[in-house]
């Protein structure tokens, strides 16, 4: 299978803004797990067929295994550069697994020549019998593995530019990661710790999930309208799906466990696509969902199939009802999250909960899916992005190898004031270790205009930062670090233009 020659793996040096899994046998079984479609009444997993022995993965058809005190819910959190382990028995947050240090902090050069610790943990996979979780850093461009029984990093590699998501192939012996700054999924023998193999797609590759029986599997992209399909046991694209051009590019993908539709999260235009995947390969809707549309999954409540798609911008959660026959999906609740940015969503087996990371308050909200209400909300490590529920069989350790970095550290959500009239939005402030970050995210905005933002006490004001509002109107997310807390200042404004006495910066080529 040619692999062409490799190229440096570029360290993105971003103040905004792990790696490999499982057991191993040659890689021509690695879809040998299971052939042919899951039996429509049997209690399926879009995760695939359960290993013998091993619990049925979410999402998961009716008559899947309980919530059990043996699972674990993840969240990788970009700030504290660390993962969140949660038991979803007892809605109890156990600890962090630490994989750098915090951002900026000031007890390491984070951004330095000599840092060697992990930057922006971000994508979560695991392998289907619960036993391995994969983590994905973003900027130092690293694939861990942990063991699940243990919380212990058990291997690290590197791949290529800029990786966002990672899953273990169906039969465990091979970790498939999309690198998304490049264009190709590297798929990795993560025992051996090498990678065996690339499979060039489109520009931006984001995600890769595998169809219920295993034998395809589907990578979506970011800066391509293509769903490509790959045959598992070849490696080959069997097919480029075309996605309309008014969806935009998608970050997150969720297959459901039926295995009949794909959703697509779009967070640059606040659209998702659902996509009928096996049986027509046809795009059955487009549907306008709000500002930084992130992550979609399944569940199935009372014989009904439902989809929930976070909607970061808006801070909420949309319940669809999925049809069966081809007609678009019908919005029919919007929760509205127990905090802000909400962002990765994992359900448990039973389909009684299902989990939402909320980017900007450090948390996660537990939902009830009978009542389509939030139950619970936990406080987990700093910006949560990715979240997922891993069943397990056998009983893991309680806090081994686990630590308090990134936890019960402040945060406040601020109303952000901006010119009557024009728009609205959201001010985060997150202390981090020696700094506090102001993260601001606003929309209604006039297109392609220039604001700074101001923190505020009364009279006393102080800039943080200048920014543009994107072609929609939308600041999806600025970044500034300053004493905010320390300086005692209560309010976030945006104004339009620069500070006075600042020079007007010159607009890009592109805009001109």
């Amino acid at each position: 299978m040619g692999i062409r020659p490799s190229l440096t793996p570029a360290f993105v040096a971003a103040l905004v803004c792990a790696s490999i899994a499982a057991c191993v046998t040659p890689w021509t079984q690695e879809a040998a797990v299971s052939v042919g479609a899951v039996p429509s009444s049997s209690a399926a997993s879009s995760a695939g067929p359960s290993v013998p022995g091993a619990p049925v993965q979410p999402p998961a058809l009716p008559g899947a295994q309980r919530i059990s005190g043996n699972d674990r819910v993840y969240t990788a959190d970009q700030a504290s550069n660390t993962i969140s382990v949660i038991n979803p028995a007892t809605n109890s947050v156990l600890g962090t697994i630490a994989l750098g240090k915090p951002r900026l902090s000031p007890s390491a050069d984070v951004l330095g020549a000599m840092y060697d610790g992990q930057i922006d943990v971000h994508g979560l996979g695991f392998s289907r019998d619960g036993k391995w979780l994969d983590v994905i850093d973003v900027t130092t461009n690293a694939v861990h593995v942990i063991d699940t029984a243990t919380n212990k990093v058990v291997r690290t590699m590197y791949v290529g530019r800029a990786p966002h998501e990672g899953f273990f192939s169906p039969d465990g012996t091979r970790l498939w990661v999309a690198v998304r700054g490049q264009d190709y999924i590297s798929v990795l023998d993560w025992r051996a710790g090498r990678e065996v193999d690339r499979i060039y797609s489109e520009d931006g590759p984001s995600k890769v999930v595998f169809s219920p029986d295993g034998t395809l599997a589907y990578v979506n992209h970011l800066r391509a309208s293509r769903l490509d399909m790959i045959d598992v046991a070849s490696r080959r694209i069997i097919k480029r799906l075309p996605v309309p051009e008014q969806a935009g590019g998608s970050s997150d993908e969720a297959i459901s466990p039926d295995g009949r539709d794909i959703w697509l999260g779009m967070p640059t235009n606040g659209r998702t696509t659902a996509v009928v995947n096996a049986r027509t390969l046809r795009v059955e809707a487009v549907l306008n969902t709000g500002p930084r549309t992130n992550h979609p999954n399944f569940v199935t409540v009372g014989g009904v199939d439902y989809a929930y798609q976070t909607v970061g911008g808006l801070n909420e959660t949309l319940v669809y009802r999925r049809s069966r026959t081809g007609a678009p999906p019908t919005l029919v609740k919007t929760i509205h999250n127990n905090g802000h940015g909400s962002h990765g969503i994992w359900p448990s087996p039973d389909n009684t909960r299902i989990y939402v990371a909320l980017q900007n308050s450090d948390a996660v909200d537990v939902i009830d899916t009978h009542t389509m209400s939030v139950i619970k909300t936990l406080h987990v490590g700093q910006s949560p992005m990715a979240l997922v529920y891993v069943a397990r069989s056998t009983p893991a350790t309680t806090t081994n190898n686990l630590g308090r970095q990134g936890l019960d550290m402040r945060t406040q959500n601020l109303t952000l004031r901006v010119p009557a009239g024009s728009g609205r939005g959201t001010a985060l402030v997150r202390a981090l270790p020696g700094i506090d970050e102001v993260t601001i995210g606003a929309t209604g905005l006039p297109p392609n205009h220039r604001f700074t933002a101001y923190a505020g006490n009364g009279s006393r004001t102080t800039a943080l930062m200048s920014m543009m509002s994107n072609q929609l109107g939308n600041i999806d997310e600025a970044l500034s670090y300053s004493y905010f807390f320390a300086n005692h200042y209560t309010s976030v404004t945006l104004k339009p233009g620069t500070p006075p006495g600042e020079r007007q910066p010159e607009p890009a080529a592109s805009q001109q």
